[in-house]
């Protein structure tokens, strides 16, 4: 049997030729990366997160994580610069400022001051959150949990987005985070709609926007169904109104 070796291209054999177990782990780990790359989770020109971050995200060392960028570096997948590496595959825009952001209230990833963490955990949703999917009671799903604020830590942005089992079964990029579902490793999902669109579900939102009694906080609650009426996923979003501001950008359709 042959033996793989770092000019082995994960990008160039439609199969490996060796089974999961016989390959370098750093030779894996360029695989699943190229497979996010390829898949929009790091969109085309974006930077991607930095070694340690990689290593976080992977459970790997960031000795790992540098043997499978420079794998993709030599094949053109991945440039890195003195901002760091950046993918290259070729692809549509990393952001239209039109779209539909995940979660509602992310902030932009070009915002230099803003302090961002995302995770994903498979566990019980809150119960409203099983209900509006329909869940039965106690049945996990795939819960996201994203927290944001500025460098000052002014600014503070949290949601929780629970998933339905039509958007886990039909939404093939959301069903692979099902294994990394551990709650410490990061996991931005700012392509989650495009991934949904992708699959071919048309996305009908609608926002409820609320002031909690006696605190100086505004809820969104935000709930995604497709074009039969199925729940894909509902996020509530807590904003300090004190010292942050939401805005929603969208597009009136020209008059025929």
């Amino acid at each position: 049997m042959a033996r793989t070796t770092p000019h082995d291209h994960p990008h160039s054999a439609g199969r490996p030729a060796h089974r999961p177990d016989d390959q370098p782990l750093y030779w894996r780990i360029a695989t699943e990366l190229l497979g996010e790359l390829r898949d929009g989770t790091i969109p085309p020109g974006e930077r991607l997160p930095g070694e340690r971050q990689l290593a976080e995200h992977f459970r790997v060392s960031r000795e790992t994580v540098r043997q499978a960028l420079d794998v993709l570096r030599r094949d053109g997948l991945v440039a890195t610069d003195r901002r760091g590496s950046h993918a290259t595959l070729p692809g549509p825009p990393v952001e239209h400022p039109t779209s539909l952001a995940f979660p509602v209230g992310a902030r932009r990833p070009a915002d230099p001051r803003a302090v961002d963490r995302a995770t994903v955990t498979w566990e019980t949703p809150p119960p409203a959150h099983a209900e509006a999917l329909g869940l039965a009671p106690h049945r996990p799903t795939l819960v996201h949990r994203y927290e944001s604020a500025g460098a000052d830590g002014r600014g503070r942005r949290t949601a929780v987005t629970s998933f339905s089992a039509v958007a886990l079964a039909e939404v093939e990029e959301l069903g692979r985070y099902r294994d990394r579902a551990d709650g410490t490793s990061s996991a931005q999902l700012r392509r989650a709609y495009d991934w949904m669109r992708r699959a071919g579900l048309t996305l009908h939102h609608r926002d409820a926007i609320t002031r909690l009694p006696d605190a100086p906080t505004v809820r969104v609650t935000r709930l995604v169904q497709d074009q039969y009426a199925r729940p894909l996923e509902i996020t509530d979003l807590l904003v300090d109104a004190r010292q942050d501001a939401l805005v929603y950008e969208f597009t009136l359709p020209a008059a025929v």
